[in-house]
Parts: C-alpha cells; sequence; structure tokens
C-alpha cells in the first residue's frame, strides 16, 4: 500500500516535471529499444553509477530477465543491494546521509524517462542531453553544473568517461577540455544505451503493449472488411 502510495504520487507530480524545461536546445536520442545488448549495457551502467544514489524501487530485479540476462547473472553481476531475485532495485545509500551531501534527497528514477517528457522533446532526448552537458564550475559544492538543469546538485559521475567539458561563455558552448576515458562517440553510445535503458525501465511493458495494440489494428481491419460485405450482402436489395 505504502508502494503504490508513492507510485501515485510520482505520477500525480509527472506532468508538472514536462513543463521544467530550460529552453536548451535538446539532441535526439537514439531508438535502441530492439536492440537486446544495448539495453543490458545500459543496465549495467545503472547498476554501477546510478543505483548507488537513485533508486528504482518500482523495478524489480527479476524483470531484468527480460532483458536477457540469466537469472545467475541477475545475482552475480547486478544485485546489489539485494538479497533475492525478486526484490525492487531500492537504493544503496542512506536518504539523511544523502540529503546533507546533496542538498536533496536524489529522486528514484524508476519513472524519470517519462516523467521528463514535455513539448521541447521526449523524455529520452531530455535525458541523453543532460547526461553529456556537465561542465566545471568551481562556484557550485560539487565542482559542476549543467546546461540542460542549471546548478543541479548532481556530481557528473561519468566525469572519468567523459572528461572535463568547460563552458564557453562567449559563444555559450561546451568545450571538452580534457579528454576521458572514452572518446566522445563512445561516450554518446554509452549514454544511449542508459538511456534506453531508462526508456525500459519506465515501461517495460511497452513492447507488449505495441505488439496487442498492432494486433488489435489488423483484427479491427479484417472485421471492418467483413462488416462491409455483410452490410453490402443484406442491403443490396434495397439498392
Amino acid at each position: 500500500m505504502k508502494s503504490l502510495k508513492k507510485l501515485l504520487v510520482a505520477l500525480s507530480f509527472a506532468p508538472l516535471a514536462a513543463f521544467a524545461s530550460s529552453g536548451v536546445h535538446l539532441d535526439r536520442a537514439p531508438d535502441l529499444q530492439g536492440d537486446q545488448q544495448a539495453l543490458q549495457n545500459g543496465a549495467k551502467t545503472f547498476v554501477t553509477y546510478c543505483l548507488s544514489c537513485h533508486g528504482a524501487s518500482y523495478v524489480r530485479y527479476n524483470r531484468l530477465l527480460e532483458l536477457g540476462f540469466t537469472e545467475e547473472q541477475v545475482k552475480d553481476e547486478l544485485m546489489t543491494t539485494a538479497d533475492k531475485i525478486g526484490e525492487p532495485m531500492r537504493i544503496a545509500g542512506r536518504a539523511e546521509e544523502q540529503k546533507a551531501w546533496f542538498g536533496a534527497t536524489p529522486p528514484d528514477l524508476s519513472l524519470v524517462a517519462r516523467s521528463r517528457a514535455s513539448g521541447d522533446g521526449s523524455g529520452a532526448d531530455w535525458l541523453y542531453t543532460y547526461l553529456r552537458s556537465f561542465y566545471r564550475d568551481e562556484n557550485r559544492p560539487t565542482g559542476w553544473n549543467n546546461v540542460v538543469f542549471e546548478n543541479v546538485g548532481m556530481p557528473h559521475v561519468f566525469w572519468e568517461l567523459q572528461g572535463e567539458q568547460h563552458l564557453n561563455h562567449e559563444t555559450h558552448k561546451l568545450e571538452l577540455a580534457v579528454p576521458g576515458q572514452l572518446s566522445p562517440a563512445e561516450y554518446d553510445q554509452k549514454v544511449g544505451e542508459l538511456v534506453n535503458y531508462l526508456v525500459w525501465m519506465a515501461e517495460p511493458d511497452a513492447g507488449l503493449r505495441k505488439k496487442i495494440g498492432v494486433g488489435v489494428l489488423l483484427f479491427l481491419a479484417v472485421l471492418f472488411g467483413a462488416a462491409y460485405m455483410l452490410k453490402k450482402e443484406y442491403w443490396k436489395d434495397v439498392h
């Protein structure tokens, strides 16, 4: 019951978050929903870099089996915050400690790909642009700022992978000052995989829903044809 109340609260705030746009142009995120390997890579990145601060409490570890992981892989490689595979992907850190460190408790990411959708782009576009728009700002407590989410409390957890970007205040563009472990193209790919996993996590049954929808439309098309032929046969003497 408590989890249900939390879910309803998250959904109620989703439309409000949709209007929280910074006016920054959003880059189009790659669509990798049909790429199982990419989704697996995104899941691994999420567990490694995100789950220590951000929970996904509306998703259970056993749902990762739908991405092609075996139960042994989930238990050995991905289950960092639970003992049983049927448990939710809870946060690893303590909420009170995180609030002291960052000024606010990091939000649950179960529905972030849906809550960040707006008229400027999809939630995937927002996340894809946001995770590539951190830059050094010594005036911030964490040493980092973000073009998409100004004065965000979250530090740049991927800085070793991406490198260090600086904001050119004349051109208002980001420039890579210190290269990271990955090339810009490799980093974009890694972020794209993570974002697609977040999209999948926000609605794991989206693929099935779309398949059912196509099937229903095909059925209605056949039914319409049969109904039309029946109508012609029934009214042929009248016309």
